[in-house]
């Protein structure tokens, strides 16, 4: 490429900077078609026919069902594994309240034996002291009869 080739246009002074556009040649080359300067231009499109058109349509129509038939299958399975989920949750539930009935049922269980122990305990001191006091009215009795 030759140095007359290429000219530089400034678009933008500011103070954070500037911008330039680059031009590298002014005219197109001659003997380039118009798909060679647009590289990026679409296909052309060619004529299609009612078969074609048909075919097209059904391969459409069946992409449609096989999403429509995986969109089922995927909320198929995330209402079983709801399912799945609550009965879990219902399962642990009920196992926590079997378990705290049981252990509620033992601090019952512990304390009416606790209860009843210390009953049992009170009651034999009364009838200790009922006892000793026994022994000392017969004691008294015994020295304050007189004798002869």
């Amino acid at each position: 490429m030759a140095s007359s080739d290429i000219h530089v246009k400034e678009l933008d002074k500011r103070a954070s900077g500037q911008s330039f556009e680059v031009i590298l040649s002014d005219k197109p080359s001659a003997g380039k078609s118009s798909r060679e300067e647009f590289p990026l231009s679409p296909p052309k499109k060619k004529d299609l026919s009612l078969e074609e058109i048909q075919k097209k349509l059904e391969a459409a129509e069946e992409r449609r069902k096989l999403h429509e038939a995986e969109v089922l299958k995927q909320l198929a399975e995330k209402r079983e594994h709801e399912k799945e989920v609550l009965q879990k949750a219902i399962e642990e539930n009920n196992n926590f309240s079997k378990m705290a009935e049981e252990k509620l049922t033992s601090k019952m269980e512990a304390n009416k034996e606790n209860r009843e122990a210390q009953l049992q305990a009170k009651l034999e001191r009364l009838r200790e002291k009922d006892k000793k006091l026994e022994e000392i009215r017969k004691s008294k009795e015994f020295k304050d009869v007189p004798e002869n």
